[in-house]
C-alpha cells in the first residue's frame, strides 16, 4: 500500500480562478450596489416596487446557477461553461450601460447580467476545488476562506466606487465600469486555461445525472422495506444512486437556509433606504447610502482570518464540542435573526421621528456578516464535500438555490407592501428566529459523508 505524500502548496492554476473571482465580483457587487438608488431616483419607481425588483433580480442570479450546473456536468464541462456565459454576463453590462434612462434596458441587461452570473457561480466555485489532489485535498477549507476573500475584495472596493460614480459621472458610466471589470475578469480566467484540471462531464462519460435518478425512484416500484432510493437501485449502480441519495440529503438541510438569504441580502435593498432615512455624516465625511453595504465586505474579510485562528478555537474550547460544518451553520442562523432586531429597533427611532446616525447600521452589520461567514463560507465548503465529483456543481446549485427562494421571500413581501416600518424588520426577525430551530433538528440527524479525491466511495459517520 503507497501513501500519498501531503503537500502544503496550492495548485499553480489557483491564481487565476481566484482572479477571476476577485473581478467579476467587483463587476456584480458594483452594478448591485446602485441598483435600488438607480430604480428609486432616476427610473423614478416607487420604494417597495424598487425593492421587489431588486429581489427578484438576484433571485434570478440563484436560479440560473441550475441552468449552468446542468450544462457544465452533463454536456459542455466547467471551463467551456464559464467562458461561454460570461461573455453573455458582459453583454449584460453593455447593455446597462448604454440604455440606462429605459426600463426595457434594465431588464434586458439584468435579464442577461443573471443569466451569465447564475450560470457561472456553481462552476467557478466547484472548479476551484476541483485543481486539488489527494495529496494537497487538506487545503480545499483553505482555498474557500482565501476565495471568498476575493469574492469581498472585489465587493468592498465596487461599493465604495461606483455609487460615487454614479453621483459624479451618472449611470453609463456607473455601469459601464462594472461591464469591464468583467470583460478583464473573463480574460484572467482564459489566461489559466493550459494548466487547469477539468473534469469531464457526465454527458461524455456516460454518468447519470441527479434528476434522472431521482426520477427513476420516484416512479420505479420501491423494494419491500426499501428506502425512497431503492426503486433506482434496478436502474442504476450502486455508487450512483448513492450519489444522488447525498445530494438529496443535503437539499434537506439547505432548505431553511432560504429564509437567511431573505435577511441578508436586503443589506442590497431595505437597508440602503433605511440608510437614506438616517444622517449619513460620519466622521466628517458625507457618504452615499449605498455605500454602507462596503460594510460587510471589509468586514468578512476582517473577521475570516480571525474566525480561523481565533473565533472556531475559542468556541470549541469554551463548550468542548468540534465545531463541525453544521454547527457553525446553525450558530450563524440563530445570529442572523439577532441582526435584524437590530435593524427594527433603529427602524423605531426613525419612525419615531428621530434621524440617527447611520452608524448605528454598524452593529447589524457586524452580526449578519458574522452569520454570513459561518453559513455562506461554510455552505460552500459543505456543498462540494458532500457529493461525488459528478454531482458537485448539481449539489453546489442546490446551494445557490437557496438563495434564489431567500430573494423570492423577500421581494414577496415587498410587493404586497403590508409590512411598514419597523414591523418589517421584526417580521423577518422572528421568521429568522423560528427558522434556526428547524435548522438545528434537521442537521443534528443528517450523516455526514466523506469522499476520497476521485469522488467514488463515500465514508459516512
Amino acid at each position: 500500500m503507497t501513501t500519498t505524500a501531503k503537500s502544503d502548496t496550492f495548485p499553480p492554476q489557483i491564481k487565476y480562478i481566484v482572479g477571476n473571482e476577485a473581478c467579476e465580483r467587483f463587476s456584480f457587487y458594483g452594478m448591485r450596489a446602485i441598483l435600488t438608488v438607480f430604480m428609486v431616483n432616476h427610473l423614478m419607481m416607487p420604494k417597495h416596487e424598487a425593492t421587489a425588483a431588486y429581489h427578484l433580480f438576484v433571485s434570478a442570479c440563484y436560479f440560473t446557477p441550475l441552468i449552468g450546473a446542468y450544462i457544465a456536468d452533463r454536456y459542455w464541462g466547467k471551463y467551456k461553461t464559464i467562458m461561454t456565459l460570461s461573455i453573455v454576463y458582459c453583454v449584460g453590462h453593455g447593455v446597462l450601460a448604454l440604455f440606462p434612462g429605459s426600463k426595457t434596458g434594465l431588464y434586458w441587461g439584468l435579464g442577461l447580467i443573471a443569466l451569465g452570473s447564475g450560470g457561472i457561480k456553481p462552476c467557478v466555485s466547484t472548479h476551484v476545488g476541483d485543481q486539488f489532489t489527494d495529496k494537497n485535498k487538506h487545503l480545499i477549507q483553505k482555498i474557500y476562506d482565501i476565495f471568498y476573500f476575493a469574492i469581498n475584495f472585489g465587493s468592498f472596493f465596487s461599493t465604495l466606487l461606483i455609487p460615487k460614480m454614479l453621483v459624479w459621472y451618472g449611470p453609463e458610466a456607473a455601469f459601464g465600469l462594472p461591464g469591464i471589470l468583467m470583460a478583464i475578469a473573463t480574460v484572467v480566467f482564459w489566461k489559466g486555461h493550459p494548466q487547469y484540471v477539468n473534469v469531464p462531464p457526465t454527458g461524455k462519460t456516460g454518468k447519470p445525472g441527479f434528476l434522472a435518478i431521482l426520477w427513476a425512484a420516484a416512479t420505479g416500484k420501491r423494494k419491500p422495506g426499501g428506502d425512497f432510493f431503492s426503486a433506482a437501485a434496478s436502474k442504476y449502480s450502486a455508487e450512483d444512486v448513492e450519489g444522488a441519495r447525498a445530494v438529496l440529503d443535503v437539499c434537506k438541510v439547505f432548505a431553511t437556509v432560504t429564509v437567511f438569504w431573505a435577511l441578508f441580502d436586503q443589506h442590497g435593498s431595505s437597508w440602503v433606504l433605511q440608510a437614506e432615512q438616517m444622517n449619513l455624516d460620519v466622521f466628517g465625511v458625507k457618504w452615499e447610502a449605498s455605500q454602507i453595504s462596503a460594510l460587510n465586505p471589509i468586514m468578512v474579510m476582517a473577521l475570516i482570518p480571525l474566525f480561523a485562528a481565533w473565533g472556531y478555537p475559542a468556541i470549541e474550547k469554551a463548550f468542548k464540542t468540534t465545531m463541525t460544518p453544521l454547527r457553525r451553520m446553525s450558530l450563524g442562523m440563530v445570529i442572523a435573526a439577532t441582526s435584524f432586531a437590530g435593524a427594527a429597533l433603529i427602524q423605531h427611532a426613525i419612525d419615531g421621528g428621530g434621524k440617527p446616525s447611520v452608524a448605528w447600521q454598524f452593529i447589524p452589520y457586524l452580526l449578519i456578516t458574522i452569520a454570513e461567514i459561518m453559513i455562506s463560507i461554510t455552505g460552500l465548503e459543505f456543498a462540494y464535500t458532500q457529493a461525488p465529483r459528478a454531482m458537485k456543481s448539481t449539489i453546489m446549485s442546490f446551494f445557490f438555490l437557496t438563495i434564489f427562494f431567500g430573494n423570492v421571500l423577500t421581494a414577496y413581501v415587498s410587493a404586497i407592501n403590508k409590512f411598514q416600518g419597523a414591523s418589517f424588520y421584526w417580521f423577518f426577525a422572528i421568521l429568522m428566529a423560528a427558522v434556526s430551530g428547524i435548522f438545528i433538528w434537521t442537521a443534528s440527524r443528517y450523516k455526514v459523508r466523506e469522499y476520497i479525491e476521485d469522488g467514488s466511495a463515500p465514508v459516512g459517520h
